[in-house]
């Protein structure tokens, strides 16, 4: 199959077919709950929800205060404080959120919730901050999430403002 066929324009997500992989992700994630959770809460929270690439759903406009995040994910629904470009514009943080999703399948979907907040504790615990040391941030790519690596500063020395992942202007802005 080539590129700009008219079969890969109608595939779901705006950048063409998923790999097997995806879609056992996404079939895992709407058996398994936490997809229908995340819908769920996009409703709540009166979003617009649109396909997204490689099966992920964009909730957009998410206002709710918590949790304190440019960007969430539940199954294969990622939320965005911002509107539905700001995920085309922002790559790195997609597919960040995209691992999340991923890890929601591998833990057979909402036991992420309960392992996520005990790895989000230890790595506060740690270092101050909920994603540095937390094992799912890790894997889902720290600088992506705009979480500091362990070690690093929580404050910026230059301008004494907070660095990490927990506040909506460090993860991508709120727009």
């Amino acid at each position: 199959m080539t590129c700009g066929t008219k079969e890969q324009e109608v595939q779901p997500g705006y950048d063409g077919l998923m790999t097997s992989g995806q879609r056992l992700r996404q079939i895992a994630n709407m058996l398994n709950g936490s997809t229908l959770l995340g819908l769920l809460l996009a409703a709540c929270a009166r979003t617009s929800v649109s396909p997204g690439p490689r099966g992920l759903l964009i909730a957009s406009r998410y206002h709710w205060r918590l949790p304190l995040a440019a960007a969430f994910t539940v199954g294969n629904v990622v939320l965005f404080r911002a509107g539905p470009e700001f995920a085309r514009e922002n790559p790195a943080l997609l597919r960040h959120e995209e691992r999340h999703s991923t890890q929601y399948a591998c833990c057979l979907g909402l036991p992420f919730l309960p392992l996520y907040f005990l790895a989000a504790g230890w790595s506060l615990w740690r270092t101050g901050n909920p994603g540095s040391s937390n094992v799912f941030e890790l894997h889902a790519g720290l600088e992506a999430g705009g979480y500091p690596r362990p070690g690093m500063p929580l404050t910026n020395p230059r301008t004494g403002r907070r660095l990490g992942g927990f506040a909506p202007e460090h993860r991508g802005g709120l727009q």
